[in-house]
This record gives structure tokens, C-alpha cells and sequence, in this order.
């Protein structure tokens, strides 16, 4: 196989993750009379801010997916494992870092919310099941690409059953990767789902990459899959309830968020992917690249890691329409900057942990 590398992967991963720190900027800041469906501007901001994590989650799925399947056959598989293994547990291990009050425990103040789990913990348990599950079916990528989607649909499917999941039998380290009820933000059902489809969608890419159409194809497809989700699943849905009377399909079709959203993800790789030639300038990419940088950085300046003293702390939902827009483009100018020249790159950030997991092994 060639080394085509899939440029649009690394556009997708910027715009996936200068979509959050905008948002996360904005839900932080704004002010609480404009928080109002009744605006046309909020309403259209709310909904491209809910396509964010399900195109980063589908994203991560594609890519590590994709890297996974070329290593065997480019004879490395072994290291491709194991690094994958030790990036799961790194994204984990900086997920809970980055909630840890480390002053509020100097002065003797304990409490447990600084264990909900949140994008980066899904993430990284979604990346070492994505291994075992690899390791499942024997590194057979037909098998694989079966299992993924089989996985994703069911996962979705069953999301009423859970939707409202509390375990307070489970320790609340386990229980909040998997309920909401203490304050988790992301939990790994449904999100793995979306990893799930991710996966799935990496097989075909390396598979039918090189082949001549493969590209109209795919960008086809996934356009017309995307619309089709976006408008019809409901409709869909609803019959199958009407013809079978499953409870189930009547309770997905009235909440259909999941699918409607990889909907979107499906059309935003679709516009993408066909404009790869226009996408992959070197910002661009250098942004997609430095995604865990971004994300930690934009963490620490708005949330307060570490410090406890953040923008929703100096500032508040205190800000106009105007500021707000205004400070978002500043705030992400400056995200990006700090990790172009002093965050260096993710492999700074990798090495780094790398070194200290190292060390605790020994």
C-alpha cells in the first residue's frame, strides 16, 4: 500500500477542535439573557457547537484506527499496540490531571469531582478498546471493520436503556465512565459509539483508498448517508416502532440525537475530504496536529487547572454578544500560538508522560 496520507484527517481533527475551544469559550462567558432559542444566532451556534464532539470522537476512531490496521501490514503492529495502549492511558492520566484541585488539597479539601470523566478519559479507554477488541478478532480487518459497525449501531440503538444509568453499587471511579448521575460530562456509552463508527469507516479507507473512484465514492457517500440520517432516521425509527411495536425505536426516534449527529459528522467529512486540496495548508494541518496541546492549554487558561483561577473565574457570563465573539477569535489566536511555540508539539506533550509512566514502571 501506498503511504497516501489522508490530509483531510488532520483539517477535520482543526476545525473539530477550534470548534470547541470557541465554544467552550463562549458557554463560559456569555451572558445569561442571551442563552435564548428565541435568537436565530444562538440557536445556529448551539447547533454547530453540538456537532463538536461527535466529530472529534468519529475523527479519533478513523485515525488511530487507520494507523492501527497499516502498522500490520507494515510489519509493526507490535509497537502500534503498545503505543496505543500507553496513549490511552496518558489521555486518562491528563483527563483526571486536569480537574485535580492540587491547592484545595494542600489546604486539606477533598471532594470527589475531580473525578467525573470528561473528553479526554472517553477517549483514551475508547483507544484501548479499540486495541483489545483488534486483538479480539485476531487482526482480521474484515472481522474488525464488521465488528465496529455492529458495535456502533448497537450502542446507539440501546441508548434509551442507559440514557439514565445510575450505579451507586459501582465505585465512582467505574460508575462515572459509564453514568452521569455524579457529574460526568462524557461517558464511554454512547461516546465509544462514535469511536466505533470511526473505525469502521478507517477500513474502508484503507482497503479502497487507491482505487481510481474511490474518492467520488466515498465523499458520495457519506453526503447522501448524512442527509439521509439528519432527515429521515426519526422517520425511520418511528416506522419500525409502527410495524413492530419495540418500544425501543419509538423512544430513539423521539430523542434522536445520536444519529442525527453522525449525520453531520458524515456530511462535514464529506465537504472535507472533497476539498482536501484546499484544506491542507500548513496551518491548518499544524493545528490538527497539536490537538491534545490545544485542548490542554485552553483547559488550564479557562477552567483554572492546577491554579483554580480560570476566565469563568476572572470573568464569568458576564460578556456581550460582541465581546464574546471578539475575545473567542482573540482566545483561540492565542490557544494556538502557545502551542505552536511553547507547547511545541504532541509528541513534546507524549514524551513527556511517556518519560514519568517510564520511570513509575521502573
Amino acid at each position: 500500500m501506498s503511504t497516501n496520507r489522508l490530509y483531510f484527517i488532520d483539517a477535520v481533527r482543526a476545525f473539530a477542535i477550534l470548534m470547541m475551544l470557541q465554544g467552550h469559550f463562549i458557554d463560559t462567558l456569555l451572558e445569561v439573557s442571551y442563552r435564548d432559542h428565541s435568537y436565530t444566532a444562538y440557536r445556529v451556534w448551539e447547533y454547530f457547537r453540538g456537532i463538536t464532539a461527535p466529530t472529534f470522537f468519529t475523527i479519533s476512531g478513523l485515525i488511530f484506527s487507520y494507523l492501527l490496521i497499516r502498522a500490520k501490514q507494515k510489519g509493526d503492529i507490535k509497537q502500534r499496540i503498545h503505543k496505543g495502549l500507553s496513549r490511552g492511558l496518558m489521555l486518562i492520566g491528563i483527563g483526571y490531571l486536569l480537574r485535580a484541585p492540587v491547592f484545595e488539597w494542600l489546604i486539606g479539601k477533598f471532594n470527589n469531582y475531580f473525578l467525573v470523566v470528561d473528553v479526554l478519559q472517553c477517549i483514551g479507554l475508547s483507544l484501548i478498546l479499540i486495541v483489545i477488541i483488534y486483538r479480539l478478532v485476531l487482526k482480521k480487518t474484515l472481522l474488525f471493520s464488521i465488528m465496529m459497525l455492529i458495535l456502533g449501531l448497537v450502542i446507539f440503538i440501546l441508548e434509551p436503556l442507559y440514557r439514565h444509568l445510575e450505579l451507586p453499587q459501582i465505585p465512582l471511579v467505574i460508575s462515572n465512565y459509564l453514568s452521569k448521575a455524579n457529574g460526568s460530562i462524557f461517558n464511554i456509552i454512547p461516546w465509544f459509539g462514535y469511536v466505533a463508527f470511526g473505525a469502521f469507516i478507517s477500513t474502508l479507507f484503507y482497503r479502497y483508498v487507491e482505487r481510481p473512484k474511490f474518492k467520488l465514492a466515498i465523499v458520495s457517500s457519506f453526503f447522501i448517508v448524512g442527509i439521509l440520517l439528519i432527515h429521515f432516521s426519526s422517520i425511520l425509527f418511528m416506522l419500525i416502532y409502527d410495524i413492530f411495536e419495540i418500544s425501543i425505536f419509538k423512544d430513539i426516534a423521539l430523542y434522536n440525537y445520536l444519529f442525527i449527529r453522525l449525520g453531520n459528522v458524515l456530511v462535514i467529512f464529506s465537504i472535507f475530504y472533497l476539498a482536501e486540496n484546499y484544506v491542507k495548508q500548513p496551518l491548518i494541518l499544524k493545528i490538527g496536529q497539536k490537538t491534545l496541546s490545544i485542548y490542554v492549554i485552553h483547559f488550564i487558561i479557562i477552567y483554572g487547572s492546577f491554579t483554580g483561577l480560570g476566565l469563568n473565574q476572572l470573568i464569568g457570563r458576564t460578556l456581550e454578544p460582541w465581546q464574546a465573539i471578539i475575545g473567542a477569535i482573540i482566545f483561540l489566536t492565542v490557544v494556538c500560538i502557545i502551542s505552536f511555540y511553547y507547547g511545541k508539539t504532541n509528541g513534546f506533550v507524549y514524551s513527556k508522560i511517556q518519560k514519568l509512566m517510564d520511570r513509575i514502571k521502573n
